[in-house]
């Protein structure tokens, strides 16, 4: 299963989506720091991928 395109944004409840691409040969990798915006309060959220993720 590929990561999520959106998370509910931790400070305002809005939609934050995936500002992040892929590697295009490798795709995301347990360790990768993905970014996601909020689209209510403009706030970044930058995660980091565990292996847990990616199945």
């Amino acid at each position: 299963m590929p990561i999520p395109e959106t998370i509910v944004c931790v400070d305002c409840g809005g939609v934050c989506s995936l500002i992040s691409y892929p590697d295009p040969d490798e795709g995301f990798q347990p360790g990768d720091i993905v970014a996601y915006r909020c689209r209510d309060c403009l706030d970044r959220w930058d995660i980091e991928i565990e292996a847990d993720d990616l199945e």
